[in-house]
């Protein structure tokens, strides 16, 4: 699979991710595939917490539906804000998601390999 170059919004979550050392609040979405199942979560340890997914310790939804890969996240100065923001998310409709990924990720990379 060749490597696609992240949109300058990802470029600068990673960058902003990694000089925090991760421990900031974030928002984020994790698809099946391309186009395919959506989960949106909020957390404080944005690497710690997606790992926890891929290794299905998470019970539920995610592990249930094989929802393993980081397609979208957005780091926050307050894990209120963070919460908000998840709860926005989760109320838009999913073609909300969709443009919203695309737009920042429009191959559906999987990102997590870029928080390491």
């Amino acid at each position: 699979m060749r490597e696609v170059p992240a949109s300058a919004a990802i470029r600068d979550a990673l960058s902003a991710a990694v000089s925090c050392k991760f421990m900031q609040p974030a928002v984020y979405i994790l698809a099946s595939q391309p186009r395919g199942t959506l989960y949106v979560g909020v957390t404080s340890d944005l690497v710690a917490r997606v790992w926890q997914h891929k290794g299905n310790l998470v019970p539920g939804f995610t592990q249930k539906y094989d929802v393993h890969t980081l397609v979208y996240f957005e780091l926050h100065s307050t894990m209120y804000d963070a919460i908000s923001r998840e709860k926005q998310l989760k109320a838009g409709s999913r073609a909300k998601k969709v443009r919203l990924i695309e737009a920042a990720n429009p191959d559906w990379q999987d990102l997590y390999a870029g928080l390491l």
